[in-house]
């Protein structure tokens, strides 16, 4: 889907964010199975898991070289969690758009707003839950929340959803194929905007006469 009918040269940002519990890493997973978009990998200065790999998991740093990037504007969004950080390396991002290749975010609310901040041109997508009930359902699915965590999730969620005003678009996750086939629809509206890329419309057409 990328680059569409090869007008536009420059990838696009697609930040794809919303509630604990509402898909959102499924859709992603989805996504990438099905349309080449870059997945953007995080840094952290927690260790690395079992299994994670070097780049492809995350960019693993120290303390000190990640508040030194902090200082220097390096990440899109960043977040300290548990005592380590978190954050989405600017240049990284920059140069797969550089090279036309759009890229998928999955993101917290808050880094949600950031990255709009650092990077406006990005393209921010709110997935919402079909219901409250049925984002607790889920949630409570996992067995591994107590009741008065379940209903701290969804005092959260709400506060979430309030912010859907900040978006460029929202989906609802009900059916996870229609969630995943309205992201998709997003992506490909993106790509014809009529907007820098409408002087280079017409002059390919003006090369023909």
């Amino acid at each position: 889907m990328q680059g569409m009918e090869g007008f536009g040269n420059k990838g696009k940002l697609f930040v794809l964010s919303g509630p604990s519990g509402v898909g959102k890493g499924t859709i992603c997973k989805k996504l990438l199975e099905n349309i080449d978009l870059e997945i953007s990998v995080s840094a952290t200065t927690r260790n690395p898991r079992e299994g994670e790999i070097e780049g492809v998991s995350y960019f693993f740093v120290n303390h000190d070289r990640f508040e030194d990037m902090i200082q220097k504007g390096e990440f899109l969004e960043h977040a300290e969690v548990f005592g380590n950080y978190y954050g989405t390396p600017k240049q990284k991002v920059l140069d797969k758009l550089a090279w036309s290749k759009d890229v998928l975010l999955e993101i917290d609310v808050q880094g949600a707003m950031q990255v709009k901040e650092n990077y406006p041109e990005s393209i921010t997508i709110f997935v919402c839950p079909p219901s409250l009930a049925t984002l607790k359902h889920r949630l409570a699915g996992r067995g591994t929340e107590s009741e008065e965590s379940l209903n701290q999730r969804i005092a959260k969620a709400l506060t979430e959803i309030e912010m859907l005003k900040n978006y460029d678009y929202y989906i609802v996750n009900d059916e996870l194929d229609d969630a995943v086939k309205n992201v998709k629809s997003i992506i490909y509206a993106e790509h014809h905007r009529i907007d820098e890329t409408a002087d280079e419309i017409i002059a390919k057409y003006r090369e023909e006469e």
